[in-house]
């Protein structure tokens, strides 16, 4: 009797883990959201701030800059200031910043608000995974808590793009406003249901300020550095030094790590087989599906001329099946494990890309780009929780921040590396192409090499994580069928 009760904590919620689930849940269902109610409104950002297109990348880069260069600081920071100071202290700041921008008048203000949302969420994304990570026990329970996390992340994110054209129509300024009351409902509401913090126990002298400062120096350069070498090239001299300079960065810091008492980032937690996984199949995820919805956004936008409001709803079938489908997904990896739903969901994606690559100036939404969103949907819906469970499994809950910002950085430069090389081959096949510029066909002749660039990733990424599993099985199938026809 003893043992079912067990069994029943490990698989079962009650109320107050519902509304704790639900609560962080929101904080990634706000960071969907506020990215692509953005993403939407930035043509008509650029017209009333009058911002070039160099510069109006940066409203989005500049998210990605202090996202993905403070991730694994983060991440650390939850770890040993606790998770639940760090996720309030975060949100607090988002918030703040979400409003400022509302109100900006010139670019350099509401770029400087979108680096600032960024970092922030880089403390709260880490610290609200590991919530659900060290709250949830190992297994069936926590397979189930991270596929609902995963569902709400893909309704976060589709839901922007319908609220984002729609107010857009008012006015771009209400995507930057809308985010601030959800986030105070949830920095009044999560206090009830998150266990205050132990007292901070970290030391002075057990803090690695020095990896710590070296680290985010190094991430934040190679994000800075990849994100603008489209636009200065990727052979000039200032992006191989920056290059190099991020190397050196991460030497140096690999030397203190290997050196401190007390590092910031463990190194021997990258011999985990499922964290290596994780980290490749995030890469590979979204490095893909950034450069294909960048390619998709200025296709229909740019080339047939749709609505704000049209192109979500275009994209908006990917979203709505990783909703509906990713709260199953984890009683399938407490069943077959998370390499063979991460390699499915990627081989899914690459066929979806492989469908629209060779879409007209005139192709139907139905036939030509229909199956490609459903396809990714499924992509979706089998690697993005698998991805997160593999992150964070086999690691101590001391250490689960740490996995957690590992991850997430991951899933931020393979983007911002995918979108980088999407754009410098849509640029070369443009002006390379023999059709007048700016002619359809001169925009084709850009977007379709561009898409080749998401299927190769998605292959890459597929083939990583399933040929050593397939390694791994072939000589257990051998030896089987050795000793069964040595029996007979």
């Amino acid at each position: 009797m003893q043992q079912e009760s067990a069994q029943s904590l490990k698989t079962s919620f009650d109320a107050r883990a519902w509304w704790l689930l639900a609560l962080v849940c929101g904080v990634l269902f706000l960071d969907g959201l506020d990215v692509s109610m953005v993403g939407v409104a930035l043509p008509s950002i650029g017209s009333e701030l009058g911002l070039e297109p160099s510069s109006l990348q940066w409203v989005v880069s500049g998210y990605i800059l202090g996202y993905g260069g403070l991730l694994l600081l983060g991440g650390r920071a939850a770890d040993l200031l606790g998770r639940r100071r760090v996720l309030l202290g975060g949100l607090a700041v988002f918030l703040v910043a979400s409003f400022i921008g509302g109100l900006a008048n010139d670019g350099n203000t509401l770029i400087a608000t979108r680096f600032i949302k960024g970092a922030a969420a880089a403390f709260t994304a880490p610290a609200v995974l590991s919530i659900i990570t060290t709250k949830f026990p190992e297994g069936p329970a926590r397979n189930k808590a991270l596929s609902i996390y995963a569902a709400v992340g893909a309704s976060g994110w589709s839901l922007g793009l319908v609220f984002g054209g729609a107010l857009t129509e008012l006015g771009w300024r209400y995507t930057f406003f809308m985010p601030v009351p959800i986030a105070l409902a949830i920095l009044l509401l999560l206090p009830r249901y998150l266990d205050k913090d132990e007292p901070v126990q970290v030391k002075r002298s057990s803090f690695d300020f020095s990896g710590t400062a070296t680290l985010a120096v190094a991430m934040l350069g190679l994000v800075y550095t990849i994100v603008e070498a489209p636009d200065v090239g990727w052979g000039a001299a200032q992006t191989l030094l920056s290059f190099a300079g991020v190397a050196m960065l991460l030497t140096a810091f690999v030397l203190i790590e290997q050196r401190s008492a007390n590092p910031l980032v463990r190194l021997g937690i990258l011999k985990s087989a499922a964290l290596r996984l994780a980290n490749y199949g995030a890469m590979a995820l979204l490095g893909s599906w950034f450069g294909f919805q960048f390619i998709g956004t200025l296709y229909m936008q740019n080339l047939r001329g749709w609505s704000p409001i049209e192109m979500a709803l275009a994209f908006l079938p990917a979203g709505l099946i990783v909703a509906f489908g990713s709260p199953n997904v984890g009683r399938l990896v407490s069943k077959v494990g998370p390499a063979i739903p991460v390699g499915a969901g990627l081989v899914s994606l690459g066929l979806g890309y492989l469908l629209f690559w060779n879409f007209g100036a005139d192709s139907s939404y139905l036939t030509a780009m229909l199956p490609t969103f459903i396809l990714s949907g499924i992509g979706f819906t089998l690697a993005f929780g698998p991805l997160t469970i593999a992150a964070t499994s086999d690691v101590s809950d001391q250490e689960q921040g740490l996995a957690s910002g590992l991850v997430y950085t991951s899933f931020q430069l393979g983007g911002a590396v995918g979108l980088a090389v999407a754009t410098a081959v849509i640029e070369a096949g443009t002006s390379g192409s023999g059709a007048p510029a700016g002619s359809a066909q001169a925009l084709l002749d850009g977007f379709q090499p561009g898409i080749i660039v998401s299927i190769a990733i998605a292959a890459i990424g597929a083939a990583v994580t399933l040929i050593p599993l397939v390694r791994r099985r072939l000589p257990t199938r051998v030896a089987t069928a050795a000793a069964a026809e040595h029996h007979e």
